[in-house]
């Protein structure tokens, strides 16, 4: 019996659209799309005085350095942290200023760039009658991420929202789950987690004994990806989310 519904926020609940987040030029280097904007805002506020090379490889190689010690142990690296400690690279002297101001940069282009399918708000409230719901989220900057959830709607029928970077740790590890789990109040067995990464979601939420739902309405070739997959197999895969409230109350209420 299923009671309780938690879903991953990006490529799930909301579209991360990343064609809008190519790789774009800036004198002559190919960079991230938020490149330009957070070293105009490093060179204008900040009087960061580097040529383009320099900046981007200053900024990819603090992006590696804390990488190790953090996401490559399930941990969750902040985007203010990890823009601090490149301030504290370039010998400035108010880190945090600068760590907010590339923040708001990089954050304010990502929230651009999402947008929300017109009938999931529809779908999360026929589900908000009969089930708990909850958000559980990778995402490096959580004000964005509830800004997120707060503009498209979903703010109302979710009972709480458990986003790694508040958190500290990472979808697939046990305790960010395990979290979502007790915000809900309900058996691991009672929940149906809803994703779109396999390994994040899918192998997450099966070892903390969860019941899952593969959405694959923004992957390429699912086919492909399963192929790829080692992990344990989702319960169930969906093309889209519209589907989800007739496959839960086939599991019953």
């Amino acid at each position: 019996m299923i009671r309780g519904i938690v879903f991953d926020l990006f490529d799930t609940l909301v579209d991360q659209n990343h064609d809008q987040l190519r790789p774009v030029e800036l004198e002559g280097h190919k960079v991230g799309a938020t490149t330009p904007g957070l070293f105009a805002r490093a060179r204008d506020e900040f009087g960061v005085d580097l040529p383009v090379r320099e900046f981007i490889d200053r900024l990819n190689q603090s992006g590696r350095t804390l990488r190790v010690d953090t996401i490559d142990q399930g941990l969750e690296l902040s985007t203010l942290d990890r823009f601090t400690a490149l301030g504290t690279d370039l010998g400035l002297s108010d880190v945090l200023a600068f760590g907010r101001a590339l923040t708001d940069v990089h954050m304010g282009a990502l929230y651009e760039a999402c947008s929300v399918p017109a009938h999931h708000e529809a779908v999360l409230t026929s589900l908000a009658i009969d089930y708990r719901m909850a958000l559980c989220s990778n995402f490096s900057d959580a004000a964005t991420a509830r800004a997120i959830v707060n503009e498209a709607g979903f703010d109302p029928h979710l009972m709480a929202m458990v986003i790694s970077e508040e958190m500290g740790v990472r979808k697939p590890r046990r305790e960010i789950f395990d979290a979502t789990i007790d915000a809900l109040g309900l058996a691991p067995n009672e929940i149906l987690h809803v994703g779109d990464n396999l390994v994040a979601d899918i192998e997450g939420a099966t070892a903390a004994g969860m019941r899952t739902v593969w959405v694959t309405r923004q992957i390429g070739d699912p086919e492909a990806a399963m192929a790829r997959y080692e992990g344990p197999q989702p319960d169930f895969a969906l093309e889209d989310l519209l589907d989800l409230p007739v496959l839960v109350a086939r599991l019953g209420v």
